[in-house]
């Protein structure tokens, strides 16, 4: 029998047939192939958007107003959903922690007041801005059975007025509608081409905001060529909303007032000035019959001579 070789050779063996083969393969993990070091840098060094926006609402809302807040989740895909949030003065607290606890860096806060007025709050979480907007021409997509259909989850294109540039605070609300609004590339629940627009305009200094699908032919005859917008078209989906700001805060659900609308009137006001001149008819009226009756005793009517003629 030949003799036995000792470990030690045995090693430097195996050394020196590593170093003349091909590089060593990757090692396999319960998650896949672990990668390099040096890809994982190369990785980190380009930005990914990873933003997530928490949609939620107040208790008591109303039926529309919560439609409407379906109808808006429905159209972004990069959004989660939660309980409904009491309304009260510590409710930004509450909502600070259910967006860290949700992974979420934005939020949607739909409030409710009276059962009549909705207020939209758009944050930056958790430290701000935030914007405050009053909700009105409410009109959700069951109301308005509009026939245009775009893919759920698929991108959107993001249009703004040209009005956006004017102003520090309409600058301000453009870029954080474009962060909330604008779905993330690569995102898990969305898809990956765009069908559809975001229309964001101000008029009257509000922001009105629309929902088009992008509707192409594709029969063989209209086949559009690329680059050919002539014979693209738009269709509205739907929802329709208006927002009002009436404040933006520095920070997260509060913080100091960095905007405030000069012109913005509170729905309280409206209906109290309505009340009053409601009141101001039925003052007329009791006016008007006190001018007759001092008028009647002024002046009062002769006595009749054949008033009594016919008693007897």
């Amino acid at each position: 029998m030949g003799k036995k070789r000792k470990h030690s050779e045995a090693d430097v063996a195996a050394t020196v047939k590593k170093d003349e083969g091909a590089p060593d393969r990757p090692k396999r993990t319960l998650l896949g192939w672990k990668d390099k070091v040096e890809d994982k840098e190369s990785d980190s060094a380009v930005f990914r958007n990873k933003e997530k926006v928490l949609v939620t609402c107040s208790r008591r809302i109303n039926y529309r107003y919560r439609h409407l807040m379906m109808n808006v989740v429905s159209i972004l895909p990069h959004c989660k959903k939660d309980n409904k949030v009491e309304s009260k003065e510590s409710k930004g607290a509450t909502l600070n922690e259910l967006v860290e606890l949700k992974g979420c860096s934005s939020c949607l806060f739909f409030e409710c007041r009276k059962q009549k007025d909705l207020y939209l709050w758009m944050v930056k979480c958790p430290n701000g801005p935030s914007v405050k907007f009053l909700v009105n021409a409410v009109h959700t997509m069951e109301e308005l059975k509009l026939t245009g259909n775009h893919l759920k989850g698929s991108r959107p294109v993001l249009t703004f007025s040209t009005n956006f540039d004017k102003d520090p605070h309409w600058k301000l609300l453009k870029e954080m509608i474009m962060q909330i609004f604008g779905t993330p590339k690569d995102h898990r629940k969305s898809k990956p081409y765009h069908d559809h627009v975001f229309v964001f305009s101000i008029v009257d200094d509000h922001i009105w905001f629309r929902n088009y699908q992008i509707s192409v032919p594709h029969t063989e005859a209209d086949k559009m060529d690329r680059g050919a917008l002539d014979k693209m078209t738009l269709v509205e989906v739907g929802p329709r909303f208006c927002l009002n700001p009436i404040k933006i805060f520095g920070g997260s659900f509060g913080g100091p007032t960095l905007y405030e609308n000069p012109l913005y009137v509170s729905p309280n006001q409206i209906r109290a000035l309505e009340k009053k001149q409601k009141a101001g008819k039925y003052a007329k009226k009791v006016k008007a019959k006190k001018r007759r009756k001092m008028h009647e005793m002024s002046n009062p009517l002769e006595p009749d001579e054949f008033a009594d003629m016919w008693k007897e």
